[in-house]
């Protein structure tokens, strides 16, 4: 079994306790993974406040109270706590149901700080709801704000069309929100664009952080150990796509290569879909995956097709390990955490050149990028690594190495410890050196057309 790579040392000076709020309405860390409403957010919040609790930092994180059983405050792990703010009913809606109950999460919440006497450094919201809520917190408490939105109204808009069900104020209130920011976290390049194009945030006020992965929970390991611990065969050529069962993901596109990859193939390729709403693959629970094997039955692909549903965290790694190639073709990815999660197991990606895809995977050397939707050119690069075992292997060193040297947790929170630092030196404060990667790219980047049907 091939080891994890060990990550650089970081040179770091950060003052001990310092304490900052987050706040993440709809994406708790103690949120079940792969549901319809969580996901990425999820492992980011987790992530950056664990890995900023090693670097001293106390953090709070207050996510709306949705389940009557839980606690208010609960101490999730040493340094970071979860605080439940009441807002609205207490139980799971739609996030985007939520934004008319951000003015009594924001009164709630001033009430908690106020009343527990707390004192943060600065308050990081994430998405847009959460940055509107730190921006009323602002105004009557002083603290700074940082946001990261991890999706942008505007961009979602343009590729979900009439089924972006957010309202249409977002698009305003996320300005506003962006432009009132101490400072504002872009997850790559093409989202620092974007905020400069479409939201008016002047650069000089965006820094680039990506997202990360856990360099100990995603590490190479023998396929045919993963193999057998899935009970899959151990010679089928494996492809996988892994993540949640929403139309934007583009899966559809990968059964429709499969097929055109098949045709072309003595032996067959099998796609294992990881996802959904229930461990089980119920297709009246998770509607995408009705679509998907109506999709595959059209292309006569059900016997080379399974659907697993939801799996446990723990197993991911043996998926991704068992895999020969990992897919991943969305329409719009602000970043995509489950590309670095493959990468760190070796497993070439053939991924979407949009959004934080393009900026994670290198084309070439880690893998491929094609564009969304379209399925020729996919079965192309799928073929081109399943049919020749030189190139898949020289794609797997080269993708253990790029995402350790700069895509672990433990660099993305220092990132985000110098954004901090930075609020810090422009209130006067002492600033606290940190020596890093830069994550923000020089160069031009492809601007995206921008066609917005929307109402402002």
């Amino acid at each position: 079994m091939r080891k994890p790579l060990t990550s650089f040392n970081i040179i770091r000076r950060c003052p001990l306790k310092k304490k900052i709020a987050f706040i993440s309405e709809h994406a708790s860390p103690l949120a079940i993974l792969g549901g319809a409403d969580s996901g990425g957010q999820n492992i980011y919040v987790d992530q950056v406040a664990r890995n900023l609790a090693t670097l001293g930092y106390e953090v709070d994180v207050y996510t709306r109270w949705d389940d009557p059983t839980r606690d208010q405050i609960i101490a999730y792990l040493p340094g970071v706590r979860v605080i439940h703010v009441a807002a609205g009913p207490r139980r799971v809606l739609p996030k985007e149901q939520l934004f008319g109950f951000m003015d009594e999460f924001a009164a709630n919440m001033e009430a908690f700080i106020e009343e527990e006497g707390l004192h943060y450094q600065v308050i990081h919201a994430h998405f847009w709801m959460s940055g509107y809520v730190a921006m009323q917190l602002r105004k009557s408490l002083g603290i700074p704000y940082v946001v990261t939105f991890h999706a942008l109204g505007k961009i979602r808009r343009i590729h979900q069309g009439t089924a972006d069900g957010f309202p249409d104020c977002r698009f305003s209130v996320e300005e506003t929100v962006a432009r009132k920011a101490d400072l504002v976290i872009a997850e790559c390049p093409q989202d620092k664009e974007d905020l400069m194009i479409l939201y008016y945030v002047p650069e000089e006020k965006i820094e680039v952080v990506p997202c990360g992965f856990d360099h100990t929970e995603f590490y190479p390991m023998d396929p045919r150990r993963a193999r057998l611990k899935l009970g899959l065969p151990p010679d089928e050529p494996l492809i996988l796509q892994l993540g949640r069962m929403v139309p934007r993901k583009g899966v559809d596109n990968v059964v429709r290569s499969l097929a055109l990859v098949n045709r072309r193939r003595e032996q067959p390729a099998r796609l294992l879909v990881v996802g959904g709403e229930t461990d089980d693959p119920d297709p009246l629970k998770t509607p995408e995956i009705a679509r998907l094997q109506a999709v595959a039955a059209e292309a006569g692909l059900l016997s080379q097709i399974s659907f697993l549903g939801r799996r446990q965290r723990g197993l991911l790694k043996y998926f991704y390990n068992a895999a020969d190639i990992f897919v991943s073709t969305p329409w719009y990815e602000p970043f995509g955490i489950t590309p670095l999660e493959a990468m760190a197991c070796g497993t070439p990606v053939v991924g979407s050149n949009v959004g934080g895809i393009k900026f994670s995977v290198k084309h070439g050397k880690t893998g491929y990028l094609v564009p969304p939707n379209e399925p020729e050119i996919l079965s192309e690069r799928l073929l081109e690594i399943l049919d020749n075992p030189a190139l898949s292997r020289t794609f797997s060193l080269n993708a253990i190495k790029h995402v350790n040297s700069l895509f672990t947790w433990d660099k993305v929170a220092a990132g985000i410890a110098r954004v901090y630092d930075r609020v810090g030196a422009k209130k006067g404060a002492a600033s606290s050196p940190i020596q890093l990667p830069m994550f923000d790219q020089p160069g031009p980047y492809v601007q995206t057309e921008y066609k917005l049907g929307m109402s402002q």
